[in-house]
């Protein structure tokens, strides 16, 4: 069984959506480094989805390092270090820009956004852990 659940959304592909909700649960502690991941197929039958974009998910996944594949084992949640200081922010300069941007149009304060992003970050801390 898939240890993540997504509400999919029209307009955003379902990959994108895929590889998203498991990074949350990364990030969260729902999932822990050498937690096994599901295989394509039982990824494609929980969430209901075809089976090649379940791959493309899990392949997108494996790219940035979040999983690892084990011949004879499967396929297991990656143990990540950390980037060094300056790579962290080089990381997020883009989703940043994007955010700050994506705001502004829709008319969103700075003080609403920064307020918005306190509470998904208490959000993901209260996540339940294992």
């Amino acid at each position: 069984m898939t240890p993540f659940r997504i509400e999919f959304q029209p307009g955003q592909p379902i990959v994108d959506q895929v590889v998203f909700a498991a990074t949350r649960a990364f990030v969260s502690g729902q999932m822990l480094p050498g937690d096994a991941f599901p295989s394509v197929r039982a990824l494609a039958a929980d969430l209901r989805i075809h089976p090649n974009t379940a791959h493309k998910a899990v392949q997108a996944l494996i790219r940035e390092g979040w999983l690892e594949v084990h011949p004879g084992i499967g396929t297991i949640v990656a143990h990540r270090v950390a980037p060094a200081g300056g790579d962290r922010w080089g990381l997020l300069n883009d989703k940043v820009d994007a955010l700050v941007v994506d705001a502004r149009s829709a008319g969103i304060s700075l003080e609403d956004l920064q307020r918005v992003i306190v509470e998904r970050w208490a959000a993901l801390d209260k996540t339940e852990v294992r």
